[in-house]
């Protein structure tokens, strides 16, 4: 799909003029299509139809149909998983391997919900003789979905699956950065005959003029948001004068800390592949390495050597391991955070731009620097590249402590052979995700979410119904008139 426009009421649509902007490959600087900019108008027309499709179609009271789309959902991108990857790549920059996995976790993501869909439950209660109260489960609303761009199709359907299956209506705003692979999807959506016309609807951002929309309207009942911290407390403000419940999944400074008793070639291998994931653009991707100072030159020189002998590449080549950075100014940006850790910490591999025929893509390799001062800005500031920060601990206490300084609290990793240590230092670790002896391990069923500026809810699992449903309590004194 070479232009990526408004999908509403069931219909792609363009503004009524021909306001474009880009769509560039990373890895080349090359167009590949374009996108029709969204406006105010046409944002509130979506929300106007979600909320028609809400008061007066069967969808939010018939959880079979429900069910039914989902699965619908499923088959469709399986159907075009080989053509929506490339797109992916194209557009995002990851490897080709990556990109199908990241379709079939929302393949995955739409099957579970499908499943829960039917098994949304009420309760009820005899508080006295004869006297009852029934507690009912119902649907929220509309629901904003706004998804970043580097998991555009996973970090949609994670959000809209949920939202769909407690009954809600949605608009989506896609990233400005991937419009052509939503537009993909939302071709996927259009392609199932059961969804009623207005349940799912998507416009293209032009600025920050949708998110605002959005973000304020008072028709707009639930806002779920990936993105950084950031920019998530700006949609928090906004969202506050309409009281719009949110669903908040923001940035991360995930720390890997590796004991000495640990198995070192598992934990070199799980960080490297946690160090470049999506390029490094992912917020759970590995962004500092604790490690106990008795081992501390053998984990960092097999890093390095690991780090280093990482392929730079087109994510269509199947030899890739690392594409590029989303655009040329991130590319920037990552140089400037380089040039700092040159400075001001003690280098150990430096990352570099890409050279010859990379050299017009935002390519940068990874980056190892080793630092004491856990206050520094290159150890509390989330970075989005492929960068990781040594710090050394010498006791399970300062572990935790150091583990524990930043206010990212999304995920985490430990690496040792002693059950009790993991659990302990699980627990006193601040973040909504522990992986032991691994890293990154997502899956439908298990919820995830941030501590503190990391987010608010939780996403995948039943617990991401929450955010989606209201609970009724009706209440009956059984034999008054």
């Amino acid at each position: 799909m070479e232009l990526a426009r408004h999908f509403i009421a069931g219909e792609f649509l363009n503004n009524g003029k021909d306001d474009l902007i880009e769509s560039l490959d990373p890895a080349t600087g090359n167009k590949i299509g374009s996108a029709v900019l969204g406006s105010n108008e046409i944002a509130r027309k979506a929300i106007s139809v979600a909320r028609e499709a809400f008061e007066t179609s069967i969808w939010k009271s018939d959880v079979r149909l429900r069910s039914k789309v989902l699965l619908q959902l499923a088959t469709n991108l399986l159907q075009r998983r080989d053509d929506l990857a490339e797109i992916i790549v194209r557009e995002n920059g990851k490897p080709l391997l990556q990109a199908k996995k990241e379709i079939d976790a929302a393949i995955s993501e739409a099957q579970y919900y499908a499943g829960l869909a039917r098994s949304i439950l009420g309760r009820t209660l005899e508080s006295a003789p004869n006297t009852f109260s029934f507690f009912m489960r119902e649907p929220t609303g509309v629901v904003a979905v706004i998804v970043p761009w580097n998991a555009p199709v996973t970090l949609l359907v994670r959000s809209l699956a949920p939202a769909l299956a407690a009954g809600c209506t949605c608009v989506i705003k896609p990233a400005p950065q991937t419009p052509l692979v939503n537009a993909t999807v939302m071709q996927c959506i259009q392609d199932i005959p059961d969804l009623p016309h207005g349940v799912v609807n998507s416009v293209n951002e032009n600025g920050i003029e949708i998110g605002t929309v959005l973000a304020t309207h008072p028709e707009i009942d639930v806002i779920t948001f990936t993105g950084s911290s950031r920019t998530g407390k700006i949609v928090m403000e906004k969202a506050a004068p309409t009281l719009k419940r949110l669903s908040l999944e923001l940035g991360g400074k995930s720390p890997a800390i590796v004991f000495p008793d640990a198995d070192i070639n598992n934990a070199v291998s799980e960080i490297v592949k946690a160090t470049i994931v999506l390029n490094g653009q992912m917020c759970t991707c590995i962004s500092r390495v604790l490690v106990s100072k008795e081992i501390e030159h053998e984990v960092i020189e097999r890093l390095k050597n690991a780090l280093s002998s990482v392929k730079l590449g087109h994510g269509l080549k199947p030899d890739t391991n690392l594409g590029p950075l989303i655009d040329m100014a991130n590319q920037a940006r990552a140089i400037s955070l380089i040039e700092l850790a040159e400075k001001e910490a003690e280098m150990i591999l430096r990352g570099e731009p890409g050279l010859g025929d990379l050299s017009k893509g935002s390519f940068i390799s990874p980056t190892i620097f080793r630092i004491d001062n856990t206050k520094h800005s290159l150890v509390q500031n989330e970075h989005f590249i492929p960068m990781i920060s040594i710090e050394t601990f010498d006791n399970e206490i300062e572990a935790i402590e150091k583990s524990n300084a930043t206010r990212y609290g999304l995920a985490a990793s430990l690496y040792t052979n002693d059950l009790n240590l993991s659990m302990r230092v699980s627990r006193a670790i601040k973040t909504g995700t522990v992986w032991l002896n691994s890293h990154n391990r997502h899956m439908a069923e298990a919820e995830t979410g941030g501590y503190r500026e990391s987010g608010m809810g939780r996403l995948h699992g039943p617990e991401a119904l929450n955010d989606f449903l209201e609970t009724k309590h009706i209440y009956l004194e059984a034999g008054k008139n």
